[in-house]
């Protein structure tokens, strides 16, 4: 399976389940509502339907996403908790890969996470920075790191503006900065950082300059640009990404998660047109659509 001759995996998708949305106030519910109706129309997007699908009937209809569209391979970044996604990769082993998703706060983070490498088969972790209620440099967190250290495993972090409109704004983690200290102290963590940045793409620069551990996911609709205090374009990302880190530390993603919609291959086009752009080469390409994935996944194209 290909598109345009290149093997694609998709690293970056939500199994979906689990996604209740938040407390929010009225007008700040209403104001949600608005963003996403305006989004859905913008991208010809269908509205979401969560609740229509049995988990089972999600996953075949993910695999059949992944035969339509020529997809190599998907990885779930969360999937309502880490036994109900392990369930969900196992009925599809040959397709799906999913990445351990509970709250690195919790006492027992280190040990989960070593149960959902070892016994649940995932193949990295996933967090979400601005909802974390302790500094990535506390002392409680040493064993996570030191575990992800010495096995290698792929973090996952999401840094920048979370949500949808009358999202988070403001965190003291909300930089991908603030995991400099880590990323710099444990450099056999590899660290990717998923939508470059989402608003904080300077920042993701210059911590990759620093940290040889430190990748770029071009996940999503990317629609952060358009909240910057200057002009940037998708091709632009991926310019300067490629001259900052090279094309062996840009990975694709698409951040797709719910139906009607399902894969999101606007994205992939999109993201396929940018690179064609700016003159990649057709190997250079190749690394960045599947085969960096490939290689944290430990699977040959």
């Amino acid at each position: 399976m290909s598109f345009n001759g290149l093997t694609i995996i998709d690293y970056h998708a939500h199994f979906p389940l689990g996604w209740r949305g938040g407390k929010q106030k009225d007008l700040l519910r209403k104001y949600n509502r608005e963003r996403q109706e305006k989004f859905r129309r913008e991208w010809n997007f269908p509205e979401p339907e969560l609740t229509k699908y049995t988990k089972e009937e999600l996953a075949d209809m993910w695999a059949e996403e992944l035969e339509k569209h020529g997809l190599e391979k998907v990885v779930f970044m969360t999937g309502g908790g880490n036994d109900s996604l392990a369930s969900i990769v196992e009925r599809h082993p040959d397709k799906f890969y999913g990445f351990a998703h509970h709250d690195i706060a919790q006492p027992d983070a280190a040990s989960e996470l070593e149960r959902g490498i070892s016994e649940l088969g995932f193949k990295g972790y996933k967090i979400l920075a601005p909802r974390i209620s302790v500094s990535f440099d506390d002392p409680s967190l040493v064993p996570v790191w030191e575990y992800c250290a010495e096995n290698e495993i792929p973090l996952m972090i999401h840094f920048g503006l979370l949500g949808t409109g009358g999202g988070i704004a403001n965190h003291p983690m909300i930089s991908p900065l603030s995991i400099y200290n880590v990323a710099h102290s444990f450099p056999e963590i590899p660290i990717i950082v998923p939508h470059f940045g989402c608003g904080y793409f300077k920042e993701l620069l210059h911590l990759c300059w620093s940290c040889p551990n430190v990748y770029i996911d071009t996940s999503g609709s990317n629609q952060w640009m358009k909240w910057m205090p200057y002009e940037l374009t998708l091709e632009g990302l991926f310019r300067k990404s490629y001259e900052t880190v090279g094309p062996d530390r840009i990975i694709f993603g698409t951040d797709s998660s719910w139906f009607p919609r399902g894969f999101s291959i606007r994205y992939l086009q999109d993201q396929y047109r940018a690179c064609s752009w700016i003159g990649l080469k057709k190997d250079e390409m190749q690394k960045i659509f599947g085969g960096n994935a490939a290689k944290f996944l430990g699977i040959e194209l």
